[in-house]
């Protein structure tokens, strides 16, 4: 073989090898996709021309063999002038636990709202209008229950709530585990693995007694109710 053709291999090659690459950079970094604010809903009254909301992936992937997942948590102020401190939080209930989120301190176990299994606290010294903050959350979540999340925006003690997201869930109707992955959409409530099951995957006291259709409208009004835990803190 000619060094001239043995040239013109080895210059092929390098290419393609280059444009793997780069394809492989640009598909790691993708956006996760669009963002949605759905379950929000506003709780107490901000401050004048301060508009408070969050945003959660419209859809997440859930590795099958260590459960593990990432979400990315948006805060956004919509209005027309500065927060000032807020702090968001990020709260973890049933089958999703909120392992950590970057730059914020998690929340002590006996500070946690009622129900939720985990949660961390984003310290926000202001929020410049029409501005947002995004934050990368690691979480696992078991594809054996129902799994949902919270993110409540309030004022720097915490005795207000400006805006509330969920409990919102992340589901799939048809889990497979089998799959590398299984993708869960956001307002989809999961289902069990094991089909034909009438009750949720037991998670706890309240979970051994009520019915799906009772416990799904138990959050639901848990979820209306909006303040949680932090009036009752305020209080005490």
């Amino acid at each position: 073989m000619s060094s001239r053709r043995m040239r013109t291999i080895a210059g092929s090659l390098l290419t393609a090898s280059f444009s793997a690459v780069m394809i492989f950079s640009f598909s790691a970094g993708a956006d996760e996709g669009p963002m949605s604010d759905e379950g929000g809903k506003v709780i107490d009254e901000a401050p004048a021309d301060v508009k408070l909301t969050t945003l959660l992936p419209e859809k997440i992937s859930v590795d099958n063999s260590s459960q593990k997942t990432a979400i990315t948590a948006t805060v956004k102020n919509g209005g027309s002038k500065d927060s000032g401190e807020i702090r968001l939080l990020v709260v973890g209930f049933e089958g999703l636990t909120v392992k950590g989120v970057e730059g914020c301190s998690e929340i002590a176990k006996k500070d946690l709202p009622e129900g939720s299994n985990s949660g961390f606290a984003c310290a926000i010294d202001n929020l410049a209008a029409g501005k947002s903050k995004s934050y990368d959350v690691d979480a696992t979540f078991d594809l054996k229950k129902k799994g949902r999340i919270c993110l409540p925006v309030q004022d720097a003690e915490g005795t207000k709530t400006f805006w509330q997201q969920g409990p919102v869930p992340f589901g799939a109707n048809n889990p497979s585990p089998n799959a590398p992955a299984t993708p869960l959409l956001l307002g989809t409530d999961n289902s069990p693995v094991t089909p034909g099951s009438d009750e949720l995957p037991r998670t706890g006291p309240v979970r051994d007694v009520l019915p799906l259709g009772a416990a799904g409208a138990a959050l639901l009004t848990a979820g209306a109710a909006g303040l949680w835990w932090t009036r009752q803190r305020s209080q005490s």
